[in-house]
């Protein structure tokens, strides 16, 4: 799991998260919302794909919402069945608050 957790405001500009996620070598970043949101690497993707400008677009325009959750007592082999299950690549850990985030990678990392 990472920790700190990276967060970016929702009306920061996709660009800005984007170079957010750059210096910390992430690729997702929580959006602090009701409900719960992320902004990806993909989200980012889809909105270049799109032509959308990422110095104008917000964050809030891009992000996906409605996100899933795990606990912080979840086994790694739980968390890997979700991530499966819900087709995604990262999952914000919560316990009251956010705790973290857990990657696909930080899954493969774990099973080498």
């Amino acid at each position: 799991m990472s920790t700190p957790l990276e967060t970016v405001a929702k009306d920061a500009t996709v660009m800005e998260a984007t170079q957010q996620m750059r210096e910390h070598d992430i690729n997702a970043l929580v959006v602090r919302t009701t409900p719960r949101a992320i902004i990806s690497s993909t989200d980012v993707l889809e909105a270049v794909a799109e032509g959308q400008d990422t110095t104008e677009v917000q964050v809030s325009d891009v992000m996906t919402t409605d996100v899933e959750t795990a606990a912080p007592d979840l086994y790694m082999e739980e968390v890997a069945a979700m991530m499966t299950t819900y087709g995604i690549k990262h999952l914000p850990v919560v316990d009251d608050d956010y705790v973290g985030m857990i990657s696909s990678t930080d899954i493969a990392a774990h099973h080498s």
